[in-house]
């Protein structure tokens, strides 16, 4: 499905309400004056108001991206769409993209 890039400044929580920011961009390709997020980019969690055992299995603390754009690439990676689907460690939840640029879709 089209949807919106990711770049750097999207905003994207895990399921919990913690903010998720990714730890690897890419230098060449920006979107709106932000760098663009690829497949690889291994998000971090802060935040994340799951409970630690005996509660739980939380909280969030990383989470790794399971689909994206399967037309557009950025460096022969594929980029992070609107619509892409991540799943956090240790819980196993997803990851929720609440805002993104407005500007650039992909396929």
């Amino acid at each position: 499905m089209p949807g919106f890039l990711l770049n750097v400044g999207s905003l994207v929580q895990c399921a919990h309400g913690g903010s998720a920011k990714p730890t690897l961009r890419n230098p060449r390709v920006k979107v709106m004056g932000q760098n663009v997020v690829t497949r690889v980019s291994v998000y971090t969690v802060s935040g994340c108001s799951f409970p630690a055992p005996p509660n739980g299995n939380g909280p969030c603390l990383m989470a790794q991206w399971t689909t994206a754009a399967l037309r557009v690439r950025c460096n022969g990676l594929p980029v992070l769409l609107m619509d892409s689907q991540a799943t956090c460690n240790p819980t196993g939840t997803p990851l929720v993209v609440a805002f993104t640029q407005p500007r650039v879709k992909g396929v």
